[in-house]
């Protein structure tokens, strides 16, 4: 394996241990207010973002206002409805 495979891997498997930190409660995406359009339920309570690949940028809330997806790392120094239940807060993501 080349270096840059050894490394490509690497990032893969810090993305994946920071992705897991996630327990899908969608407090980010909206949930407790006006969600974002593309969020999804499972019956268990779980969300699910239909666009999860490309859901960066600018989105529509279900009520139709503007939004804009960003990554967790920079909304999660603010507060919003909902977030004492974010994985990522909870686990101090770093």
């Amino acid at each position: 394996m080349s270096e840059s495979e050894s490394y490509q891997n690497w990032l893969s498997s810090k993305e994946h241990d920071k992705e897991s930190l996630c327990l899908n409660c969608g407090a980010c995406c909206g949930v407790f207010e006006d969600p974002c359009e593309h969020l999804m339920m499972t019956p268990e309570g779980k969300s699910h973002c239909r666009v999860y690949a490309t859901r960066f940028g600018p989105h529509r809330s279900v009520s139709g206002e503007s939004l804009y997806c960003v990554p967790i790392r920079q909304k999660i120094g603010h507060s919003w409805p909902g977030d004492e239940r974010c994985g990522y807060k909870k686990f101090k993501l770093g």
